[in-house]
């Protein structure tokens, strides 16, 4: 388990029926910091969601939440970061996106950040 380290969740929203949600709530729980971008401006207990891209510094994670499609826009932005890894969540799989990350040597995983913050493999 890596120690805290701060995380963008790219496709946030305040809505409880999203897993962005029940993600933004966990790693919070967890004691992550969170940066929570979304398609629009929102809450999440201590989290506010950006619609915009925010500057951010000493991002270890970038979990997705958005549809392929929808990751292009992103694409330079997420990289820019230099995170240590992005993760895939079910539905938000991205050859393209994991293959230009995986040349900047970021990790990529196609999981579940729900499941690896239950079992501590966050």
């Amino acid at each position: 388990m890596r120690e805290k380290k701060k995380t963008l969740v790219l496709g946030a929203s305040d809505n409880p029926n999203r897993y962005s949600y029940l993600a933004l709530q966990r790693l919070q729980a967890a004691g992550h910091p969170v940066v929570g971008i979304g398609r629009k401006p929102g809450q999440v207990g201590d989290v506010a969601i950006s619609k915009d891209k925010v500057a951010a510094s000493d991002i270890d994670t970038v979990t997705l939440y958005l549809n392929p499609q929808h990751q292009q826009e992103y694409y330079d932005y997420i990289l820019s970061l230099h995170p240590e890894r992005i993760i895939f969540n079910p539905g938000t799989e991205n050859d393209e996106l994991a293959s230009k990350a995986r040349e900047q040597g970021i990790e990529t995983l196609h999981a579940c950040t729900l499941v690896m913050l239950s079992t501590n493999q966050y």
